[in-house]
């Protein structure tokens, strides 16, 4: 189903590479722009090792490391040099690219936020990371849903970010909007790697959807991220998986957008993504259309609360060096956190 990893593609396929980028560690400006420019040359690398390709997904943290630094002096723009430098690499070597920046928010923490770039250079999806590691990471939560966009060969692809993947709530609502390649990003490191795993396959299985995933890779001699590039097809089986840990590795693979298509239409059952809201459609006309989810009725009218919640311990950053929050989701500070 891989096409060779996309050697031999065919005219509905949709060529993907998974960078298992080096992990590095950005301190200054002079490292980010170093670390810029590696970019840089893996989108080349990419285009060289894979003619085929059409669009190379880099993981969370690939410009900044995992030093979980806010310093406003190394984050980013949307019309920063950094970005302006992802947009000249993709039209430079015809390809899309998906990208991750810690951007600058003043008033805030920075955001957590990933882009897709089109061939021309043209910004075509731009999201925020609405789960953020909690309680290590300190980045604001995401203010703009999850995009969907139309991406090579018109395949629906959407984006997500690294912990956003562990809520089945995240992948549910980029199928539900029609996605039908979800990206998943990530920095993890190799505790996670079973989770990361069952939960790459359970996303797509889920929704019949096919996931790319990545995770940046090697060392950067505190912390050991494990690569681990997933593709995984939707009825969940992989497509390709990089299991070696070598840093700097593409894993790449040839999907089918228009075979998703074709199961949404066609499977009867575990078609889980349009059973979901008919349920029972044997036994009742359409099936049954209500929400009997507890959790679903509470979190919209802003009550959710688990029967266990005022015995939770970690409810904010503090146990990771982070400050107690003073604001509210939605407020402001008069100036940008540091």
């Amino acid at each position: 189903m891989s096409a060779l990893g996309g050697l031999n593609k065919t005219p509905n396929g949709v060529v993907i590479g998974l960078v298992q980028l080096a992990l590095p560690a950005v301190k200054t400006p002079a490292d980010l722009a170093a670390q810029t420019q590696r970019i840089v040359a893996m989108v080349g690398k990419a285009r060289r090792n894979m003619p085929t390709m059409d669009l190379v997904v880099f993981p969370e943290y690939a410009l900044h490391g995992l030093s979980m630094d806010t310093n406003p002096a190394i984050m980013c723009s949307l019309d920063g040099p950094e970005v302006a430098a992802f947009k000249q690499a993709c039209i430079d070597n015809n390809i899309w690219g998906c990208f991750s920046i810690m951007e600058q928010n003043p008033g805030a923490y920075p955001f957590n936020s990933g882009l897709i770039i089109d061939n021309t250079g043209a910004v075509k999806l731009y999201y925020r990371k609405m789960h953020p590691w909690v309680p290590v990471e300190p980045w604001e939560p995401g203010d703009i849903g999850i995009p969907v966009i139309d991406g090579p060969k018109g395949a629906k692809i959407a984006l997500i970010i690294c912990h956003d993947g562990m809520f089945p709530e995240m992948a549910r609502e980029c199928a539900y909007k029609g996605a039908e390649i979800m990206i998943r990003t990530a920095g993890y490191t190799a505790p996670v790697r079973d989770a990361w795993r069952f939960t790459n396959q359970s996303n797509s299985f889920c929704n019949l959807m096919v996931t790319a995933n990545v995770c940046m890779c090697g060392t950067d001699g505190t912390f050991d991220s494990m690569g681990e590039g997933m593709i995984v097809n939707f009825d969940g089986t992989i497509i390709a998986h990089g299991t070696s840990g070598r840093a700097d590795e593409i894993i790449t693979a040839e999907v089918r957008p228009d075979l998703v298509r074709e199961a949404r239409k066609h499977w009867s059952v575990e078609n889980n993504i349009y059973q979901f809201g008919h349920r029972g459609f044997t036994a009742v006309a359409g099936g049954a259309q209500d929400c009997p989810y507890t959790y679903m009725q509470d979190l919209a009218a802003g009550r959710y609360k688990l029967p266990w919640e005022n015995e939770v311990v970690h409810t904010d950053g503090t146990s990771c060096g982070f400050p107690a929050p003073a604001r509210r989701f939605g407020e402001r500070l008069d100036k940008a956190a540091e």
